[in-house]
């Protein structure tokens, strides 16, 4: 594994980091995860995504199950080093229910002003019965 001893990331008490998803050529944002000292280590060493996952309380690779995989282009670190950015390569969709990015809905005020709808922004690029049986 890569040795990351000379990157000071801060991982907080739950030893977890956010990372955002970016696409490396559109800047669009694909999603956001977290990422354990050993996600982070993998990634590196494989250049594809690794993330943890908190409801799974496990390590998972963007992708192994649905296809749908991140190339890891550039791993950033923001200026307090509690944040990851992986500019990726993204291959099909990010987005667990089969959309490109997670963030394919949008909030929306209503013509009357006082009510708030959440609109689909997005398209479906994969079938996510058919990517996760």
């Amino acid at each position: 594994m890569a040795d990351l001893s000379a990157v000071d990331i801060d991982f907080g008490d739950d030893g977890l980091v956010p990372a955002v998803a970016q696409d490396a050529d559109s800047g669009e944002v694909l999603m956001l995860a977290y990422v354990s000292p050993e996600a982070l280590e993998r990634t590196v060493d494989t250049g594809r995504a690794h993330y943890y996952s908190r409801s799974r309380d496990e390590l998972w690779e963007k992708g192994a199950t649905s296809g749908n995989t991140q190339s890891v282009v550039d791993v950033r670190v923001d200026c307090d080093a509690d944040t990851l950015l992986y500019e990726v390569e993204q291959d099909g969709g990010a987005c667990h229910t089969g959309y490109r990015s997670c963030f394919h809905r949008s909030v929306q005020e209503t013509d009357d002003g006082e009510t708030v709808q959440v609109e689909t922004t997005g398209d479906r690029v994969f079938d996510p019965d058919d990517a996760y049986e």
